[in-house]
């Protein structure tokens, strides 16, 4: 089983946890990491981009010039894609990007990524007690201690104001609560940094 440390807010060991194995020793699984962290950004796309058909430009109604005699090319019509001010052909229109992921995936996935932290050592627990004002630089300060200052990820099991906004203001850094956990955050921050309660409730819905 995954042994890691816990900290204080001072960057002090004060214990260490054992984490299960079904959660964070699972077999690494990369094609169901690439599929949710694929339908979870397209799942974040509006999908309202939109332009002008050669039908939905205004005017075009009479033939610009006669078909010969001319000594120019032959046109039907200036809404044609090739006349400035006509309409875009082959252009973008409103669609629904989100994709299905099955639920068993997506717990593969999040357990895979959960499990990549630990083998490379970018998984810390933290207690948070003690801090009951925000304090920015005291979260640098922890931070910095156990050597996460590159885009930390904490995920906390519960909403705690002094914390939320001592890290907001730091580079890179990111809060969840532990139910918004998701693929694409844990891949796409450098140190993944837990409650214990977060642990115990990771735990608990994902390791059944």
């Amino acid at each position: 089983m995954p042994i890691v440390k816990q900290y204080n807010l001072q960057g002090e060991v004060v214990g260490e946890v054992t984490l299960s194995d079904a959660v964070f020793s699972a077999p690494v699984h990369v094609p169901a990491m690439h599929q949710v962290v694929v339908a979870q950004l397209a799942n974040r796309r509006q999908g309202t981009h939109d332009c002008k058909r050669r039908g939905d430009v205004a005017g075009g109604g009479k033939k610009p010039w006669r078909q010969k005699h001319t000594g120019r090319a032959r046109h039907g019509s200036t809404t044609s894609p090739i006349w400035v001010g006509g309409g875009v052909a082959h252009g973008p229109h409103p669609r629904d990007y989100s994709q299905k992921v099955n639920r068993k995936v997506r717990r593969l996935a999040l357990r895979s990524a959960l499990t990549l932290k630990v083998q490379d050592e970018r998984l810390l627990l933290v207690d948070c007690v003690g801090l009951d004002a925000p304090r920015t630089k005291v979260m640098l300060g922890f931070l910095d201690k156990v050597q996460a200052t590159k885009k930390p990820l904490v995920v906390l099991h519960e909403s705690n104001d002094a914390v939320i906004r001592s890290t907001k203001n730091i580079p890179g850094a990111r809060i969840l609560h532990v139910d918004s956990l998701n693929v694409y955050d844990i891949l796409n921050h450098e140190h993944l940094i837990l409650s214990a309660e977060a642990v115990t409730r990771i735990e608990e819905v994902f390791g059944r």
